[in-house]
């Protein structure tokens, strides 16, 4: 049983001292109540779990904390795979409610499992999401003064449980002050994905991220026998060579993980129940 997970970028937040230590410190014990929540749980709902724990930290750009679009609305996205089942579900640009994450979970039982806009909001609410601001002043007055910090920031779970299943989520607050209607890759399968071989969240630019197709090729690369750090080295040599900007965790069918970022560091936690790796 393995837990990693990532809060995006530092670059996406105050480079101060006090904020790094912050996100370490959290990193660490969200990754650490995930393994305790994976002990007697599914790795499909411990990765749903973690997110919505990295959800409700305003340190990150997810759930709480999102960043504001440039009509001054937060829309988020967030999406779930299941290695075993090969099922993904999410919800794009849904607005108001506080962890997407759980919305996308619960759309995996629909046959119509990917929402966004009004639709996803509308599913939300009759499903008993209750309305919910994921506002806080730092992103109202980041957006008054047109202050935004890159826009860079994810977060990520992938987990392992204890029968060898994978699964993956993955939730943002968008990149800040871009136009409405964007979609970034969190919601998608290049962002987010997951078989019976290996899982894979990401991170960063998701315009970069799509046009790699980063963390479907990662899947499929150790699908096809390479190992977790062949499929990431050829995978990010091919993001380099179009400039992209991403990072990435997974966890393979062997319990290896393994977590590579474009510059400057992405922030990530691991644990597996003894050994607890975290960024520096």
């Amino acid at each position: 049983m393995k837990i990693i997970i990532h809060g995006g970028f530092f670059s996406e937040s105050d480079q101060s001292h006090e904020v790094k230590i912050a996100k370490q410190e959290s990193l660490k014990n969200i990754a650490k109540k995930a393994f305790d929540f994976l002990q007697t749980h599914s790795a499909f709902d411990t990765a749903a779990f973690a997110v919505s724990l990295l959800e409700d930290d305003e340190l990150y750009n997810a759930g709480i904390g999102s960043q504001i679009q440039s009509d001054g609305i937060i829309r988020m996205s967030a999406a779930i795979m299941d290695g075993e089942t090969q099922k993904m579900s999410g919800v794009i640009n849904i607005q108001d409610v506080k962890n997407p994450v759980f919305v996308a979970k619960a759309l995996m039982k629909e046959d119509d499992r990917v929402l966004g806009g009004n639709g996803a909001k509308e599913y939300a609410t009759t499903h008993g999401f209750e309305n919910f601001s994921t506002e806080i002043p730092k992103r109202r007055k980041e957006y008054e003064k047109k202050l935004h910090n890159g826009g860079k920031g994810t977060v990520g779970c992938v987990a392992f449980d204890k029968n060898g299943n994978l699964a993956v989520a993955t939730s943002t607050g968008g990149k800040g002050f871009e136009i409405p209607g964007r979609i970034s890759d969190s919601a998608t399968v290049a962002g987010n994905y997951a078989n019976s071989f290996c899982a894979v969240s990401c991170t960063g630019v998701g315009e970069d991220i799509v046009s790699n197709a980063t963390a479907t090729k990662i899947v499929t690369r150790v699908t096809d026998g390479m190992s977790l750090q062949e499929a990431f080295d050829k995978t990010f040599d091919e993001l380099k060579a179009i400039d992209g900007f991403a990072g990435a965790i997974a966890i393979d069918y062997n319990g290896n993980l393994y977590h590579k970022d474009s510059y400057p560091t992405m922030v990530f936690a691991s644990f597996d129940g003894e050994n607890l790796e975290t960024f520096h």
